[in-house]
């Protein structure tokens, strides 16, 4: 299936509950997420999707996490504000955005230049 990819970034602060080690304590990242969309071929105009649209759609996900405290954000009242938790909630959000025939393949939440997380 062809595949469209954009990356954005937000920055935020949070904590880690229930573990031991420096990410208990308040701290920020910058995270950068990569979005991948998908369909089975490729539209009339030769797209899968205009990137303008996906940046669009992501940025207005992102923008509710940019320069929060994800812990106090409703979602993460209940989850852990943790790299995969952060993956699944703009994956959740942005699959309610995308209308067939797209589908939302991956979504993967870079932490560090070195570490990320992928949903699903």
């Amino acid at each position: 299936m062809p595949q469209v990819k954009i990356i954005d970034r937000f920055s935020a602060a949070h904590n880690l509950r229930n573990y031991k080690g420096k990410c208990e304590e308040l701290h920020g990242h910058n995270w950068q997420v990569e979005v991948i969309v998908s369909r089975k071929k490729i539209g009339r105009n030769g797209m899968v999707m205009d990137f303008n649209d996906l940046k669009r759609l992501t940025g207005d996900v992102l923008s509710k996490l940019d320069h929060t405290y994800l812990n106090e954000l409703a979602y993460f009242k209940s989850r852990n504000p943790t790299s995969e938790n952060i993956a699944a909630h703009i994956a959740a959000a942005l699959k309610k955005k995308l209308k067939l025939p797209l589908i939302l393949k991956e979504v993967m939440v870079w932490e560090t230049e070195k570490s990320c997380a992928i949903w699903p």
